[in-house]
């Protein structure tokens, strides 16, 4: 049966600037009713610690949305006894950063729906768009899986692949997906109003995770790594957290490397014609563009005359 003739009543529970696009996609939608955007709390940022809203909270307080800012849903007995009674159809989750309990998933009519951003059940978890290009895929895409207890398990309800451009780094991937996102909302509400949504389980045999990453996992490994793998490394972590290695005991950020046809070692380190070259384990690459601590970004050529007259070799990775 066609649904057109009444609005869905929609929760929807998202945090970063991630969620904004979609938010607003629900909340301009001609048949749908939003009756509460769900958040995180105010934090302390930048260097006074003021409090700050979450994106999702700001857009939700410029247009007088519903809004609530809990720290864990489940425990919310007030707000949740407040939720039954709005009827709603589906409660639609995107980069939430809280889990939803059994009482939560059971309490819409058609269940709750989480956007992820992989092409399920492939990169699971935190970090699907950086493991993407960690790998080297050519393509990625989004997801909306029905929630269940288990994280992303869930049977599919729409998928929408992309690809990837080889040069393409995590920054200007999620801004893409940001936009997919919102767009994918509107597929599956065109879905639920025409009742053709359709359920399907994800293939266990395709299960891969992509967890949280750590300011670590951007530490380049020079002596047992590909170019390629150098090059996904650097791309798949802009912006956040970043490449770097160390230029003696200073660590140096990287945002650029060029092939050269040099021969050196993996971890051989050479600074001849202007360039800071390094060897890997198939060929030689230049760290062309780098940022030393507490220094502007700039050229490896530009480095090397600022450190010329210091004295002493230049090793990186010691």
């Amino acid at each position: 049966m066609n649904q057109r003739t009444k609005k869905l009543n929609v929760v929807f529970c998202g945090t970063p600037d991630f969620s904004v696009p979609t938010l607003e996609l629900l909340h301009q939608h001609p048949h749908i009713n939003l009756v509460g955007v769900i958040t995180m709390p105010d934090r302390p940022a930048g260097r006074g610690q003021e409090l700050k809203s979450p994106p999702v909270a700001e857009y939700a307080k410029l247009h007088k949305l519903p809004l609530y800012q809990i720290e864990n849903i489940n425990r919310e007995e007030v707000l949740l006894a407040e939720l039954e009674t709005k009827k709603i159809d589906f409660i639609l989750v995107l980069a939430f950063a809280q889990f939803l309990g059994s009482k939560v998933l059971t309490m819409p009519k058609l269940g709750c729906f989480n956007i992820h951003t992989s092409i399920l059940p492939k990169y699971r978890g935190a970090a699907p768009i950086q493991y993407a290009l960690l790998n080297g895929d050519t393509t990625t895409g989004v997801s909306i899986q029905r929630m269940v207890k288990e994280m992303d398990a869930g049977d599919l309800v729409h998928f929408h692949q992309l690809k990837i451009s080889p040069t393409e780094t995590g920054g200007q991937l999620y801004t893409r997906l940001k936009f997919q996102a919102a767009l994918s909302t509107n597929t599956l509400t065109e879905l639920i109003l025409e009742n053709n949504l359709v359920f399907t389980p994800q293939d266990p045999s395709g299960i891969s995770f992509a967890p949280t990453l750590k300011k670590e996992d951007g530490l380049l490994n020079f002596k047992d790594s590909s170019i390629k793998k150098i090059h996904n490394q650097i791309r798949a972590l802009d912006p956040w957290p970043g490449t770097y290695c160390f230029l003696g005991k200073q660590r140096m950020k990287v945002f650029e490397i060029e092939q050269l046809q040099r021969a050196l070692k993996p971890g051989e380190t050479s600074i001849e014609h202007g360039h800071l070259a390094i060897g890997v384990i198939d060929g030689t690459i230049r760290l062309s563009s780098v940022q030393l601590e507490g220094k502007k970004i700039c050229t490896d050529t530009e480095l090397l005359n600022g450190l010329k007259n210091k004295g002493g070799e230049i090793i990186i990775n010691p």
